[in-house]
């Protein structure tokens, strides 16, 4: 009986082990459908992960994506820049008039002259001698014709009362006509002899700046010719009007029909950085070289403050207008073919369409199209040169075109 008690207590323990073992390989199977299943997870989505990115960059190598910008009107005023070179409103050099030599200079280079003041004064011996006898000839031949002219009236008058021949008479009156030229000679002589001894003062013809000075006190001067010194050139001095001043441009054949007496323009220089020289065209060619295909102009810029300088270089800004401006666009917009210049225009399809184009004003980064776009079109900004017609593009926000 104890045996059979002893075997009925061991029985419930077996029992609990085989349903401890049973629940432990539950687990393990279990545990291992987890594992499994996780690295089937782990191994599948980065193949699916980098099978959508495969077909994305496929999608988007077929269709690329390209930037758009909007075509804007073109401004109606263009800053036309023109190098130019400033001259004087007068130049002039001066020469001797009469021969001699210097006696005295009063402008130095720098000297601020006025018109009619003297700058030097030339004496003249010789010239002087040439007068006195010129005086004297005139007396002699003023003196010649008072006789002639009384002997030919006498003898006017006997010929009334035919007391001398009618020959006689005409010899007297044709003498006093010769002595009459004679004295006109000898006054037109003296007449020019004192015109060349005014020019022994050197005066200045206008008001304005002395830029060179080629004489000194006893130098050798011949009229019109070079002073004595071998060093000089032909000219005494050399003056320069600067209160206002001349700038010569040449505008190019496709902007000469803008310019006008009308036009506004303006100088700059690099010494003066930020300011404006206020100046006006004053005339212009009306013609086209036919060398450089430019109209030259002039233009007019007061000075009266002294601040630019004959000589010098500027910047003339010439503001060009226009009534009708069409639209503008970048220049990275622009394709050149061999049909001519193109832009890629993306339609309501997202499909690339080339149209050519006319090119209007050019403002450097950026062109006027006088042609072949319209405000409301999507053109297509630094496209490349493998863009064709009819091709598919994704297109990104489209922007306005702003400078800057």
């Amino acid at each position: 009986m104890n045996q059979k008690i002893q075997t009925d207590s061991v029985t419930p323990s077996a029992k609990e082990t085989t349903g401890t073992s049973k629940r432990q390989r539950r687990l393990v199977v279990v545990g291992c459908t987890c594992v499994a299943v996780a690295l089937l997870i782990v191994g599948i989505i980065p193949r699916i992960s980098a099978r959508n990115a495969q077909a994305a960059q496929v999608d988007a190598q077929r269709y690329p994506t390209v930037s758009t910008v909007a075509p804007r009107h073109a401004p109606e005023t263009q800053d036309l820049l023109l190098p130019g070179s400033i001259t004087p409103w007068a130049d002039a050099s001066i020469y001797a008039r009469t021969s001699g030599y210097v006696r005295h200079w009063y402008a130095d280079i720098g000297t601020r002259v006025k018109a009619g003041q003297t700058l030097a004064l030339i004496d003249t011996p010789e010239l002087d001698a040439q007068l006195k006898q010129g005086r004297a000839d005139e007396a002699t031949a003023q003196a010649n014709y008072q006789f002639a002219s009384s002997t030919a009236k006498r003898w006017s008058t006997m010929l009334q009362t035919q007391s001398v021949s009618q020959q006689d008479s005409d010899s007297k009156s044709s003498d006093a006509a010769a002595k009459l030229a004679a004295l006109q000679s000898a006054q037109a002589n003296v007449a020019r002899l004192q015109e060349l001894v005014a020019y022994q003062t050197v005066t200045a013809p206008f008001s304005g700046v002395v830029t060179v000075r080629n004489v000194e006190v006893g130098a050798l001067v011949t009229a019109g010719g070079t002073p004595g010194l071998a060093t000089m050139p032909g000219e005494l001095f050399h003056i320069a009007q600067t209160d206002r001043l001349r700038v010569y441009i040449d505008v190019p054949q496709d902007d000469a029909d803008h310019v006008s007496a009308n036009t506004k323009v303006w100088l700059s220089a690099q010494q003066f950085p930020g300011r404006r020289f206020s100046a006006s065209i004053a005339r212009t060619s009306n013609a086209i070289d036919p060398v450089s295909r430019t109209m030259h102009v002039e233009v007019d810029v007061d000075n009266a403050d002294g601040a630019l300088l004959p000589g010098a270089y500027a910047q003339v800004h010439v503001e060009l207008q226009t009534s009708s401006p069409a639209l503008e666009l970048p220049v990275s917009a622009l394709l050149f073919r061999p049909e001519g210049v193109t832009v890629a225009v993306v339609n309501s399809q997202n499909k690339v369409e080339l149209r050519k184009v006319t090119i209007g004003r050019d403002f450097g980064t950026y062109v006027e199209v006088a042609t072949g776009i319209a405000s409301a079109d999507r053109v297509v900004n630094n496209p490349g040169d493998a863009i064709a017609e009819g091709q598919s593009v994704h297109v990104a926000a489209t922007v306005p075109d702003q400078k800057g």
